[in-house]
């Protein structure tokens, strides 16, 4: 199980999205096995795990409240070093999300890669297809990739020391600033770094709100997989910096980005085939911000 999940919301395609992105995937992605609480706000929510080549996701329809944004993507790293057809394989992924979607940058050449593209999907939520260098270090194939859009054009260095010092096993690695030149952009912020979190990589830039108006949102959030309680209370106060955010082990960091504290116990509870303590761990849960483990285990055994 990864540290940290990407969890996607949608309206109510979730079971559809996630055997869309499988198809589009291939190889070793697969759709897990599927949750449906009953009681929510939103009426019977499907909860759909899913794995795109071997990186796991997880994906809730639960109503028409949250949008995906820009502002959390997804690297898709094509290594011609290990992938004779890199390049071949990309053009073919590319057709696929771009299907129904929106083009943010055109697939071509750019100066730091000879095939690049950002899409949208036509879900609305985005990717980045890139043919990486040969001679670079290696990375993983899917990186969750963070852009922070401020008047000031400069967040992201902050955000990730930020990160580093919160989560174990942590370290940063390339960083590239923006030159003088490039404006909106400020010279010297972030055009891009990457950094892993428990050994998991992610990647953040800079962006200049006088040319993006998108901000982080809920529709992409980050799940914390949590051992014991005392590492659900590390990570909450750690991170929560928007009180009013707080909700069914849901929070909000001061640069806006949604985070989930949630015990891996959670993982039995809600994939069990007890209707009857799913049903009590839902109504328990529903009513909690913080999750509390032991009062979940309670209501799972019905004690």
């Amino acid at each position: 199980m990864q540290k940290i999940t990407p969890h996607l919301w949608f309206d109510k395609e979730a079971k559809e999205a996630a055997a869309f992105y499988v198809s589009a995937f291939g190889g070793d992605s697969k759709v897990g096995d599927i949750t449906t609480l009953s009681g929510t706000p939103s009426g019977d929510t499907d909860i759909v795990p899913f794995s795109l080549w071997g990186f796991e996701f997880l994906s809730i329809s639960a109503g028409p409240y949250f949008k995906p944004t820009p502002a959390i993507s997804f690297m898709i790293n094509f290594d011609p070093s290990q992938d004779a057809d890199a390049a071949k394989n990309l053009d073919a992924l590319w057709a696929k999300l771009s299907e129904g979607g929106k083009v943010m940058m055109e697939l071509g050449e750019y100066p730091f890669s000879k095939r690049y593209g950002w899409v949208a999907d036509k879900y609305g939520f985005s990717w980045q297809l890139i043919l990486t260098d040969p001679a670079g270090e290696p990375r993983p194939r899917i990186i969750p990739s963070l852009l922070y859009i401020t008047d000031s054009g400069v967040a992201a260095e902050e955000a990730s020391n930020f990160y580093l010092s919160v989560f174990k096993n942590s370290k940063r690695g390339e960083i590239a600033r923006y030159p003088a030149g490039m404006e909106p952009n400020k010279e010297g912020s972030i055009m891009f770094t990457d950094f892993t979190l428990e050994n998991q990589w992610f990647t953040a830039m800079d962006g200049s709100s006088k040319q993006h108006k998108y901000a982080f949102s809920e529709a992409v959030s980050l799940l914390v997989n949590c051992d014991d309680q005392a590492e659900i209370d590390y990570y909450w106060e750690k991170l929560s910096a928007v009180p009013e955010s707080e909700q069914c082990g849901w929070l909000k960091d001061k640069f806006g980005v949604s985070w989930q504290i949630s015990p891996t116990a959670m993982n039995e509870m809600m994939t069990t085939d007890d209707k009857a303590a799913l049903k009590r761990v839902t109504e328990v849960f529903l009513k909690m911000k913080k999750f509390n483990i032991a009062e979940l285990q309670k209501a799972y055994d019905g004690v």
